[in-house]
Formats: structure tokens, C-alpha cells, sequence
């Protein structure tokens, strides 16, 4: 039996609440692709690192090489089962790989990352909602009642450059004015949402693959075990057709105003990636 050729590998990364489980789903259609939520692979790869790297046990006896071997091994172990059932194409999903492009440059050369972006005000809002949909719930995003006690302390913890938004926010920016940029594509939620027909073909021509008919009336992508755990049931439902849902925001106007400046990707001078966003961000 010919074993399966090595795939392909890009990545999915970006902002939270910014679209990237709806481009998995949409990745997802197309039977040569796979791609879904955030996976494990990225905490391993750090991990592993870590206990490698200076100053650890097995530090000194083991070489740039084997490292090198390793972390390329651990996706190549995790998605074993998917080359086998023939995809050609693995897209890995995880907000930190923005500040790991470096590595991913070295070990997949050629290899692409796709942003997902929003008006940060926006990403905030989504996450509020979320969190007030279910008020009999503690949810583990916020460590204890100082940081869940009001909207403002929920916004400011989820900014921090250490937490869910203030993270990958910086972490996007580094790659973006980084090295590897021009192997970097953002992707704006409101575009992909409400021209999912235009921005697909970007995508594609961004990855150097060929055309596939989407079918934007079904989609399909839930994970209720994740999201139950984490205490946010439906962070990671999408609706099956693809459609911008325009509402008012539930955020203080003050608030709003101060997180809709972070959107630096509206200005690209500087950067050589690629951007695919709408001139002025509207809203959800």
C-alpha cells in the first residue's frame, strides 16, 4: 500500500469572535480541505518547547534538529487520521500561531496564515453577549468576582495582553509588521459574512489552490462539549446560512468608543501583508 504523500499545512489564526470557525466551516465544504476549531497542537508545540528549551532538564542533549523533528512530528501524529482519508490541505486553528510564524516559516515553508479580524468594540460586545446569555453560569474566562464583577472589569480583563482578546491582538500585530508578513492574510468578519462569495476566492487565490463551489445556505459547525466547558454554551455554533446579523451593541457608548481604535490593520503602511476588509468596519 502507497502511503499517503505529506499535506499541506496553513494556518487559521487572528482575533476571537472574529470568524474563524465560520471560515472552518466553509474550509470544511471543500473535500480536499480540513479545518476546524482551535486544536491542541499549538499548546503541545509550547509546551514541548518549554520543556526543551534553555535552562530545562533535557535542554543541553537535545539539538536545533531533533526539536525541529519534534514539533513537526506533532502534526504531523495529530492529523495522521485526516491524511489518511485523503486531505491534502490541513489547516491548524489557534490564536497563537501569529506569534510563532517564525517557526512555522521554518518547519512548512510556503505555508499560509489567515487572520480573522473585527472592530475590537465588536469582538468585546460578542463576548458580553455571550456571557450574559447565560447569567446562571461562571464562566472560566474570568478568574474571580473582581474580574467578572461589571462590564468594564470584564472588558478591561479580557484586554490584558495575557487574556482572550488582548493576546492574539498582540500577537496579530507582531505579525503583522513582522518579517513574515506577506505570508500573512487578514480577513475581515463583516466582509467574509456578508460577501462570503467574494471573499472566498481571495482566500484561495491568497493559498494558491484551485476554485471550489461553496454552498453558503449550508453550513454546518457546532462543538456544545467545548463550549460547555468553558461555561459560554454556543461560542462556537454557526448559523447555517452565512449572513451578517446587525444589532445595536450592549456596551457602554464610552466603551465602544475607546476599543473601536485598535483596528491597525486599517492602516497598511509598514506591513506587507495582505488585507481583506472593508474600508470603515460596520456593525454586526
Amino acid at each position: 500500500m502507497t502511503p499517503p504523500s505529506s499535506p499541506r499545512y496553513h494556518f487559521i489564526t487572528g482575533l476571537p469572535r472574529s470568524g474563524s470557525t465560520l471560515l472552518s466551516a466553509l474550509l470544511l465544504q471543500n473535500p480536499r480541505f480540513h479545518a476546524g476549531m482551535t486544536s491542541p497542537v499549538g499548546t503541545l508545540f509550547r509546551g514541548m518547547l518549554n520543556q526543551l528549551g534553555a535552562g530545562s532538564e533535557f535542554g543541553p542533549v537535545v539539538t536545533k534538529a531533533q526539536r525541529h523533528r519534534l514539533a513537526r512530528g506533532l502534526f504531523d501524529g495529530y492529523y495522521a487520521d485526516q491524511v489518511q482519508a485523503g486531505k491534502e490541505v490541513i489547516f491548524d486553528t489557534n490564536r497563537m500561531w501569529s506569534a510563532q510564524m517564525p517557526a512555522l516559516m521554518e518547519m512548512f515553508p510556503g505555508a499560509k496564515l489567515i487572520a480573522c479580524v473585527r472592530n475590537v468594540a465588536w469582538v468585546m460586545d460578542s463576548i458580553e453577549r455571550r456571557y450574559r446569555s447565560n447569567p446562571f453560569e461562571i464562566t472560566r474566562l474570568f478568574n474571580d468576582d473582581t474580574e467578572r464583577n461589571t462590564v468594564y472589569s470584564r472588558v478591561d480583563t479580557l484586554a490584558q495582553r495575557n487574556r482572550m482578546v488582548g493576546y492574539p491582538w498582540t500577537a496579530l500585530k507582531e505579525a503583522f509588521y513582522g518579517e513574515h508578513a506577506a505570508s500573512l492574510l487578514l480577513v475581515d468578519y463583516d466582509l467574509l459574512a456578508q460577501a462570503p462569495d467574494k471573499v472566498l476566492p481571495l482566500v484561495y487565490q491568497f493559498l494558491g489552490e484551485p476554485a471550489f463551489p461553496h454552498d453558503f445556505g449550508k453550513v454546518h459547525y457546532d462543538a456544545p462539549d467545548f463550549d460547555e466547558a468553558l461555561g459560554l454554551h454556543g461560542l462556537h455554533k454557526v448559523r447555517p446560512q452565512v449572513g451578517l446579523e446587525r444589532r445595536e451593541t450592549i456596551l457602554p457608548p464610552d466603551l465602544f468608543e475607546q476599543y473601536s481604535q485598535l483596528s491597525f490593520w486599517q492602516d497598511q503602511a509598514g506591513s506587507r501583508a495582505n488585507v481583506v476588509t472593508a474600508k470603515a468596519a460596520s456593525a454586526p
